[in-house]
């Protein structure tokens, strides 16, 4: 059995861990906090744009985009995206598990054929172990989502569509779904499937009444000519949205496991604590026992 000093050392050692859980679950709430309601004010401007590219494809607008475009996959762009640090569950292995099987339906492409984009050093690290050289770093994504950087990202994608570098771009993220739940996706990004940005924009609407586009208005130049000039910005926000979901999700993440962590410490201190007063009570009633006997002699 363990001496008395030993487990007191024990108790202390679980305290401050304690202290620095607790620490980083009042952090991780308060960028939560922030970053939900980022998420929470861009949904309704993407629900919205989609609205309007929705109203428009409803009209007999023919659409002939290249972001449209279905081809043999060939070659595909897989952007990925975690977080640059840890402490956040099972948030990045999760992430890195559905990069791992992503790249196994596509090996027989050959690696000269897959292009990733790691967002976020956690993914990146893990890109590098699986012998792929990443199409850039965008580390600072993870942490600090900015519009500037995501249309950045997104134009690079569109250009390597639309010139045939690649056939196929998909993400896979977690999106926010509550704070008890980050659900891991992986979508098609390009090319654009017009049909669930339709179902986005309904999803948006929610409980209002569905509204259809007026034929009475005068669109100019053209309607097909404004889808085409939308198609750019849905995906430009996208991307955006999507950064912000991640973000979301890892602070929500990292707050479930800082949480989990500081209830386990409690645990492990009752635990100790039960511990150290039955080997303190022990102690003592041997001592008695030694003193008594001591007297009988």
């Amino acid at each position: 059995m363990a001496s008395l000093k030993e487990v007191k050392n024990r108790i202390n050692s679980v305290k401050s861990t304690r202290q620095i859980t607790s620490a980083m679950k009042m952090v991780a709430s308060a960028k939560l906090h922030k970053a939900q309601a980022r998420v929470e004010n861009i949904l309704p401007y993407q629900h919205k744009l989609n609205e309007i590219l929705t109203n428009f494809l409803g009209t007999d607008a023919s659409v002939n985009s290249p972001y449209t475009e279905v081809r043999t996959v060939n070659r595909v762009a897989i952007v990925v995206i975690s977080s640059n640090t840890s402490l956040c569950g099972a948030f990045n292995s999760n992430v890195v598990k559905m990069l791992e099987h992503t790249l196994e339906e596509y090996a027989r492409l050959g690696k000269e054929n897959i292009f990733l984009y790691p967002v976020g050093r956690k993914v990146e690290e893990a890109v590098r172990k699986l012998g792929y050289e990443p199409c850039g770093s965008f580390q600072a994504m993870a942490d600090r989502p900015s519009y500037a950087a995501a249309n950045g990202l997104a134009t690079t994608l569109m250009k390597e569509f639309v010139e045939k570098r690649v056939d196929s771009v998909q993400l896979i993220y977690h999106h926010f779904k509550s704070m008890g739940s980050q659900v891991l996706t992986r979508e098609d990004y390009l090319p654009i499937n017009l049909e669930k940005v339709a179902q986005e924009a309904a999803a948006g609407r929610g409980d209002e009444e569905e509204r259809g586009f007026n034929n009475d208005y005068i669109v100019e130049p053209s309607a097909e000519e404004l889808i085409i000039e939308l198609l750019p910005k849905v995906l430009s926000q996208k991307i955006f949205t999507v950064l912000l979901d991640s973000n979301t999700s890892e602070h929500a993440a990292r707050m479930l496991a800082m949480q989990a962590a500081t209830d386990n410490a409690n645990e492990l201190i009752q635990d100790l604590t039960k511990q150290y007063n039955k080997s303190r009570q022990q102690a003592i009633t041997n001592e008695l026992q030694d003193i008594i006997g001591g007297s009988l002699k």
